[in-house]
């Protein structure tokens, strides 16, 4: 299926797998659909919120911090809405820190698709769950 073809329906289907294997704390088919140019935006002014840019950069300073905070990270979908290239994400988080402390945060995410993968993806979040459960981000190289 060429650029031109693919649809927001399509980009919603594809998002919704991807969240629906994230409700079931598997994120393989998230990795699997990352763009390398993949860009990842938490909004706020916490210490996490900030633009991560470029698949290696979120999956080094983003998700591996996540999941040493978390381990299993399940986020439920609750509503997906879509339009051209971009899926609009409700969902909510099911989670459990390593030292016992719940994190349950709600997010708005918007997802940007290109040729079916993952492009940007900006998170609306509470910033201050965040700071409070996960503590700061450990610091970049």
């Amino acid at each position: 299926m060429s650029a031109a073809e693919v649809t927001g329906s399509d980009n919603k289907r594809i998002v919704q797998y991807v969240f629906d294997e994230l409700a079931r704390s598997n994120p393989q088919p998230l990795l699997d659909r990352l763009a390398d140019d993949f860009r990842f935006v938490i909004m706020g002014s916490g210490s996490w919120s900030r633009s991560y840019d470029g698949k290696a950069i979120v999956l080094a300073e983003l998700f591996a911090p996540l999941r040493a905070r978390l381990g299993r990270i399940t986020t439920i979908p609750i509503r997906l809405t879509a339009e051209d290239d971009r899926v609009v994400v409700e969902a909510r988080g099911n989670n459990t820190t390593s030292d016992g402390k719940v994190y349950n945060n709600s997010y708005c995410n918007v997802l940007r698709l290109r040729d079916g993968c993952i492009v940007e993806w900006i998170e609306y979040c509470d910033t201050l769950l965040i700071e409070t459960t996960l503590g700061p981000p450990a610091p970049t190289a």
